[in-house]
């Protein structure tokens, strides 16, 4: 009597938890990334990726209830379900999607810091204030996600030793937002 390939150890025991593990990758990197739409407002993309998340959830989850008494595909749904926050979150920070607020606080003169991000075009405001044992400068600004590294730079390269915290921003108005080529900002310093 011959058995079909679906009934064969191979696929039982190695193809289909292979299969029902990179389900369950997909599925969840989805549904972090729906999960980051969500929260910045984006109303078609939030929708349509929670489409195909539950989607391949639910592919993945009647094969787990067709096959019960196979321990193997429990441990690849779990596996892939752990593997699939990860990549969720890295293609997340690759993505950068969105705008955030940088807050800079620095106990030097903050001149030569305000002044390098206004010619790498940054918007900014700033004031002085009393910090708790002395004056320091606080200098915000509203930038795109992206950007967060080229403001880091030159804050390192201005102030190292200045504090510096990030928010996310759902929504802006107005303001000064870069227009940004392939060049980074040191690059633009001899213009």
């Amino acid at each position: 009597m011959e058995t079909s390939f679906y009934d064969s150890a191979l696929f039982t025991y190695a193809l289909l938890p292979a299969l029902i593990f990179f389900s369950r990758v997909m599925d969840v990197t989805i549904g972090t990334i729906r999960i980051v739409m969500v929260s910045k407002g984006h109303k078609l993309w939030a929708p349509l990726l929670g489409f195909f998340e539950i989607l391949i959830w639910l592919i993945a989850i009647s094969k787990i209830f067709q096959n019960l008494d196979n321990w193997f595909c429990y441990v690849a749904y779990a596996a892939g379900f752990a593997c699939g926050n990860y990549v969720g979150l890295r293609i997340e920070e690759k993505l950068a999607v969105g705008i955030v607020k940088i807050q800079i606080i620095t106990r030097m003169n903050a001149e030569k810091l305000i002044n390098t991000l206004k010619e790498a075009g940054f918007g900014i405001t700033h004031h002085e204030a009393k910090g708790s044992t002395e004056n320091v400068s606080i200098i915000y600004s509203i930038i795109n996600r992206k950007e967060i590294k080229n403001v880091e730079e030159i804050v390192k390269a201005s102030n190292p030793k200045a504090f510096y915290s990030v928010e996310d921003v759902k929504f802006v108005k107005e303001g000064v937002f870069p227009i940004r080529t392939a060049t980074n900002w040191r690059s633009r310093k001899g213009k």
